[in-house]
């Protein structure tokens, strides 16, 4: 129940982040964005790991657990966090968000092959969901007209469709991946150390960045970042600060085919704080919102335990036995 909670405000504080985030590559860059958001990641989960006590369960990180934690956040904090920026430059944070949903897939199939856990016909049925919904967004869209290049605050927001499914499918790749790195190293960790799991994954993110930051050349464009755009990747680094410190000790306590459908959620939180703060720069159509509500749909039936749903209502025993199968 916890583990659930704690997933459900991730989902809200990274809805937030990523119309923040959003807003901030309308004056920066990608490799701006990163090169703010992930070194502050450290920050939090230093002070995190601080005021709870965790800072000790350093000593206890196994070279295991450190190389799945470090993989986790390279996987997540560079390499999603670059793509989904890119994609939501492309096509926004609304369509970006919706498309992403494919992840959702990935970190299934792979928790179920690698962590052991079990696909039932109800996630089997969200799954589906979870596909088809996307699938909605990818025709009769409609939205005012920009010229090309980025736009300003009063202008329209024209999709450039080809490059933003491109970079959603790489970001998937990432945040898929991700969550299963992240619990092969808490399980050695155990509840009382996620957040000294959440420092080495930052901190090798950073790590990361640093690389990438100085092998691209890109020394100087990151130091001439405008003031406008640090305030908002700033803000967008502290709001998806907190959303990974839910994130992780939501994985330590729950497993990953509970937290990663319930996160599904900040799709809704996202066309609200989309809406606030970037309605301008969004799509915003009837068909794209029909596939947020089919793929969280989706999302729910992964989320819930199968005799909670037979629970729902009096069906019938052939159907109440087709659901109770388990694969594998």
């Amino acid at each position: 129940m916890l583990g659930g909670l704690l997933a459900l405000l991730a989902a809200a504080t990274f809805a937030l982040n990523s119309a923040t985030a959003r807003r901030a590559v309308l004056s920066g860059t990608v490799m701006q964005g990163i090169a703010i958001t992930v070194p502050l990641g450290v920050v939090g989960f230093f002070i995190a790991a601080l005021l709870l006590g965790q800072l000790g369960a350093l000593s206890t990180v196994t070279p295991t657990a450190a190389m799945w934690l470090s993989l986790a956040g390279i996987a997540h904090f560079v390499w999603g966090r670059f793509f989904i920026y890119r994609a939501q430059e492309m096509i926004g944070a609304n369509l970006a968000g919706t498309l992403q949903q494919f992840d959702l897939v990935l970190s299934l199939v792979l928790a179920v092959i690698v962590l052991g856990e079990v696909l039932t016909p109800l996630r089997l049925l969200g799954i589906v969901l979870v596909i088809f919904g996307p699938a909605l967004a990818f025709s009769g869209e409609s939205s005012r007209r920009r010229p090309a290049g980025k736009t300003d605050s009063g202008a329209g927001f024209s999709p450039r469709h080809v490059e933003g499914y491109t970079y959603v499918a790489l970001s998937s790749i990432g945040y898929g991946l991700s969550p299963i790195f992240t619990s092969l190293g808490l399980r050695e960790l155990g509840p009382g150390g996620s957040m000294a799991g959440g420092l080495v994954a930052y901190l090798a993110a950073t790590a990361a960045v640093i690389v990438l930051v100085v092998a691209s050349g890109s020394v100087r464009h990151v130091q001439g970042t405008s003031l406008e755009t640090w305030r908002w990747f700033g803000f967008a680094g502290l709001s998806v600060s907190v959303s990974q410190m839910l994130r992780f000790a939501a994985l330590s306590l729950a497993p990953v085919t509970v937290v990663q459908p319930i996160q599904r959620l900040s799709k809704l939180f996202l066309f609200v704080f989309s809406w606030l703060m970037n309605r301008e720069h969004e799509v915003f159509n009837p068909r794209l919102i029909l596939a947020a509500i089919v793929s969280l749909f989706g999302a729910v039936l992964l989320s819930m335990s199968t005799e909670a749903f037979i629970s729902l209502a009096p069906w019938p025993d052939w159907l109440t036995t087709a659901l109770r199968l388990r694969w594998p």
